[in-house]
């Protein structure tokens, strides 16, 4: 059962990084758009799941299966690459710097606030 809740918010979470995709015309902000506010949904859930407000299957389909499609490290690697092969060296110090920093702190802050 754990493996079909994965799927089911993989399959929803890859949808809606397709989406994310396609607004922006496959622009590397959609991929920095996800990443962050991926982020900020899994801090969310990961405080849930910790005081017992969610349960493991929710966690499962939300967490573990929908944002982990819906963010995506591959892609945000491949588009620093792309950058870098282009010598726009400066996009992509920013786009790598701002995608780390303002992940981690917005998790950081999420969590602080919520108790964590």
């Amino acid at each position: 059962m754990s493996f079909l809740l994965v799927a089911i918010g993989g399959f929803w979470g890859s949808i809606a990084r397709y989406s994310i995709s396609v607004k922006t015309n496959k622009h590397f902000i959609g991929t920095w758009v996800a990443n962050i506010t991926g982020s900020m949904i899994l801090a969310f859930l990961f405080h849930f799941y910790l005081i017992g407000a969610i349960s493991n299957a929710l966690w499962l389909l939300a967490g573990v299966g929908f944002c982990g499609a819906y963010t995506t490290f591959s892609t945000f690697g491949n588009e620093t690459i792309q950058l870098v092969t282009a010598k726009n060296y400066k996009k992509a110090i920013s786009y790598v710097v701002s995608s780390v920093v303002l992940s981690i702190t917005v998790v950081g802050l999420i969590l602080t606030l919520l108790g964590n």
